[in-house]
C-alpha cells in the first residue's frame, strides 16, 4: 500500500467526529483545516529510510469503543505488572484503543491545581490552556503529511498539567493498550510544567493481542517553561502488524531541564522524531534511548536537540542492538545557533549487530553555527567483543549467557533512568525475550 493515496477519511467525517465528541468550534476547525492541508503536504523524508510503501493514511474503521476500568482489580494482568497495585498513591491514566478506561490522580495534587485527564476531554474542559500549546511550539500542524494528519484524526492521548511552583513527587503513569485489529491510533500526549514546576511522567504503548495492526501516529509535545524540570519516561511494545510514527517533542524555557529515557521495543515498522528546543538561557535536556530490531523490521530513530539559548547543554545517547534481518538507522544532531555561546552539544550512538544479515547505522552530526561553543560526538558500529566474551566465559559463564550479560550491561545506561520498578522490569523482560 502507498503511503501518498487518498486519504480514508473526509472533512465530512472529521466535522462529524468532533460534533459528536462535544468539541468547542475551534478545535473542529483546526481538525478540517489540517485534514485539508494533509491533502497537500508532503510526507516526511527520514534520512536512508523509504517509507512510501508504508502505509500511514489507509485504514477501515476511525474509532472503536473499548473496554473500561472501574477498579485497579478489573486490569488485565500484562496491565498490573506495570503498576504498583500495593501503592495507595495512584496517580494513573489508562486508555484502552481510544477509549479512557481508568484515571486516578491524588487528592493532594488536585488541590495544587494539577490535571490529569485524557486530551478529548481536555480540549473541552480546558480550552484555554489546551489552545495556548497544542501544535503550536514543540510541533506545527503543517510539518508534514503526518502532523497534519495526526491534527485531524486525534483520537486518544493524555493532558498533563502542574502548575506553578508545584513540585509533583510521585511518578505520573499513563498505560496505552492497542489491541485493534484495524482501526489507528492517533495519541497526542501534551504535558506542561510551568514555571518553578517538576514532574516526573512514564507511559507505556503495548499490543495486548499480537494480532493487533493498523497505524499508530503518535505525537508527544513537552512543554518546560521557566526553572522547570520534566523527566519523560517511555517503553513502546507495540505489536508486528503495527506501522508507528512516533514525534516525541520538547520546549525548554529559560533554566529549564527536559530528560528523556525511552525504551523503543516496538516489533513493527517505527520511525521515531525525538527533538529538543532548548529555546531559553541555561535550558538543559538530556536524550537517552534503547532499541532492539529483530526479524525483517525496519526502524528510524532521529534525536536532535537545537540550542537557541545561551549557557545551554545537551547530551544524546542511543544503544541498539540489532539482529535477524533488521535494520535499525541512528540519526544523532546537534545544533547550535548563531548567537546560543557558551553552549555545550555531545552525543554519543552505538551500535550491536547480532547477526551476519543485521544492519545498523549510527549517523552522528554537529552543526555549528557560534564560535564560542564545546561540541563532540561519538558513534560506533560492531559486534559483541570478543574480549569480554572470553573474560565472562573464561569465569564459567557458558557463550549465551556471557552474549546476554554483555547486551544487556550495554543497554543498561537508559534502562536505570526510569523511574518506576515495574516499568523498568517490563523493560528489562522485554529485552530479554528479543535478544534471546
Amino acid at each position: 500500500m502507498i503511503a501518498e493515496t487518498k486519504l480514508s477519511v473526509s472533512q465530512q467525517d472529521v466535522r462529524s467526529f468532533s460534533v459528536e465528541n462535544g468539541e468547542p468550534d475551534w478545535f473542529t476547525e483546526l481538525r478540517v483545516q489540517a485534514l485539508e492541508k494533509a491533502e497537500t503536504v508532503p510526507m516526511p523524508v527520514p534520512d536512508k529510510t523509504k517509507i512510501t510503501t508504508w502505509n500511514f493514511t489507509q485504514f477501515e474503521q476511525f474509532h472503536v469503543e473499548s473496554s473500561t476500568y472501574s477498579s485497579l482489580n478489573e486490569l488485565p494482568e500484562h496491565v498490573k505488572a506495570l503498576i504498583d497495585l500495593e501503592s495507595e498513591n495512584q496517580n494513573l491514566y489508562i486508555q484502552h484503543n481510544q477509549t479512557p478506561a481508568f484515571i486516578s490522580l491524588t487528592e493532594d495534587l488536585k488541590a495544587k491545581g494539577v490535571i490529569l485527564t485524557n486530551i478529548i476531554t481536555a480540549i473541552k474542559e480546558y480550552p484555554e490552556l489546551v489552545k495556548k500549546y497544542f501544535m503550536t511550539n514543540a510541533v506545527k500542524v503543517d510539518e508534514h503529511k503526518l502532523t497534519a494528519l495526526h491534527a485531524a484524526l486525534v483520537n486518544g492521548g493524555t493532558f498533563l498539567y502542574v502548575p506553578k511552583n508545584v513540585v509533583v513527587e510521585q511518578p505520573i503513569q499513563t498505560v496505552y493498550i492497542h489491541d485493534h485489529e484495524s482501526a489507528p491510533l492517533f495519541n497526542h500526549v501534551l504535558v506542561v510544567a510551568d514555571d518553578n514546576s517538576a514532574v516526573t511522567y512514564v507511559e507505556n504503548y503495548i499490543s495486548a493481542n499480537e494480532q493487533a495492526a493498523g497505524i499508530a501516529n503518535i505525537i508527544t509535545e513537552v512543554i518546560a517553561e521557566s526553572n522547570a524540570k520534566i523527566e519523560y519516561g517511555s517503553v513502546d511494545t507495540l505489536a508486528k502488524g503495527v506501522t508507528t510514527y512516533v514525534n516525541r517533542r520538547g520546549h525548554a524555557g529559560r533554566d529549564s531541564q527536559i530528560e528523556w529515557a525511552l525504551g523503543m521495543m516496538n516489533d513493527g515498522n517505527t520511525i521515531s522524531d525525538n527533538t529538543t528546543q532548548l529555546m531559553g538561557d541555561g535550558s538543559v535536556s538530556h536524550s537517552k534511548t534503547v532499541v532492539v530490531g529483530r526479524g525483517k523490521q525496519i526502524q528510524n530513530f532521529t534525536t536532535r536537540i537545537t540550542h537557541f539559548g545561551k549557557n545551554t547543554e545537551s547530551f544524546i545517547l542511543k544503544h541498539g542492538v540489532v539482529k535477524d534481518s533488521a535494520t535499525s538507522i541512528f540519526n544523532g544532531i546537534g545544533k547550535i545557533e548563531h548567537g546560543a555561546s557558551k553552549s555545550d552539544a555531545e552525543q554519543e550512538s552505538r551500535v550491536l549487530m547480532l547477526s551476519e544479515k543485521a544492519r545498523g547505522d549510527a549517523n552522528p552530526m554537529l552543526l555549528i553555527d557560534e564560535d564560542d561553543v564545546m561540541a563532540g560526538h561519538a558513534a560506533s558500529v560492531g559486534r559483541v567483543d570478543p574480549v569480554q566474551l572470553y573474560y565472562l566465559m573464561s569465569r564459567g559463564i557458558s557463550r549465551k549467557e556471557a552474549e546476554r550479560l554483555v547486551i544487556h550491561g550495554f543497554l543498561a545506561p537508559v534502562v536505570n533512568q526510569l523511574p518506576i520498578e515495574a516499568v523498568k522490569k517490563q523493560l528489562t523482560d522485554v529485552i530479554e525475550r528479543k535478544v534471546k
